[in-house]
């Protein structure tokens, strides 16, 4: 197999895990504080990671950028919690789609910290984008869904979270980044959490080992497929996660697209196309 269709498997494996993730999110949001939820999945992720500290930690842990892995943390922590937020409040196709948004909000984000100029064509993308966003909204009656201003929230926060893991590439390991994400992370949700505080039933321990496990893999399949072929060949493939969330959505709680949600849900996919044709042809 091609090292570009590994890494296109790779990706589909990975964003399959991460529309897994919000189902179990979705299963443990009815009778689990949020809160205890980013709690456990940091946790647990953590004891997913441990044959790998175990047999390389004490070679690849130490690191000179902790204030950067801190910082991430933080952002990526905020993200992960809008999201959930998203996955238990919204259909699941359309919190998938919220994600998806993240490629738009990278080159502002880029431009306003790493000073980095915004193609025009790039212009465009981002606006057919907010057009799509804009059909996802739906405003009822002048009222806003706001579980849709949260999943956009964690669309920006994870664009963040994206844009400070770019400036460590250079020095740390997917391996690396996962695991300090995870071990700050818990740091950071672990006070929420204990003033929210409720004991897992043992079935809800069983969902919360399934997010964790499912969420864990999902970033290190993420970061494997990027280093075996350009982002530029293997971002289609990450709207996969959109197709595999419609139709779990529908097996599992029988939701149903609209026809606004649907043109919402196109016109962001062909502004990620634009985008990454055009990270294709300057590559």
């Amino acid at each position: 197999m091609s090292p570009l269709a590994m890494g296109a498997a790779l990706i589909v494996a990975s964003e399959i895990f991460l529309v897994t993730s919000g189902i179990f999110v979705r299963q443990l949001g009815d009778g689990l504080p949020l809160e205890v939820i980013v709690l456990m999945r940091n946790l647990l992720g953590l004891v997913w990671l441990m044959p790998w500290i175990l047999r390389r930690g004490r070679e690849e842990l130490p690191t000179s950028r902790l204030h950067l892995h801190f910082m991430r943390s933080l952002i990526g922590v905020s993200a992960m919690t809008c999201l959930f937020y998203a996955w238990t409040h919204l259909p699941l196709a359309q919190a998938a789609m919220l994600k998806q948004m993240a490629p738009f909000f990278v080159p502002i984000i880029a431009l306003w910290w790493l000073k980095e100029s915004i193609d025009p064509a790039l212009k465009w993308a981002i606006i057919v984008g907010f057009a799509g966003v804009g059909f996802i909204l739906q405003p009822d009656e002048g009222v806003i869904n706001h579980a849709v201003l949260v999943g956009l929230l964690a669309a920006v926060l994870g664009a963040t979270a994206k844009v400070s893991v770019r400036t460590m590439r250079s020095s740390e390991s997917p391996q690396k980044i996962v695991f300090y994400f995870a071990f700050f992370g818990s740091l950071l949700a672990a006070v929420p959490a204990a003033l929210n505080w409720m004991t897992p039933t043992p079935v809800q321990w069983m969902w919360l080992v399934g997010l964790a496990a499912s969420s864990t893999l999902a970033q290190l399949l993420l970061s494997r497929a990027y280093g075996m072929a350009p982002a530029g060949q293997l971002g289609p493939f990450t709207y996969s996660s959109v197709i595999f969330a419609a139709l779990m959505g529908w097996l599992l709680w029988d939701e149903q697209l609209n026809i606004y949600t649907f043109a919402g849900i196109s016109l962001v996919c062909i502004a990620g196309f634009m985008t990454l044709r055009k990270r294709r042809h300057t590559s």
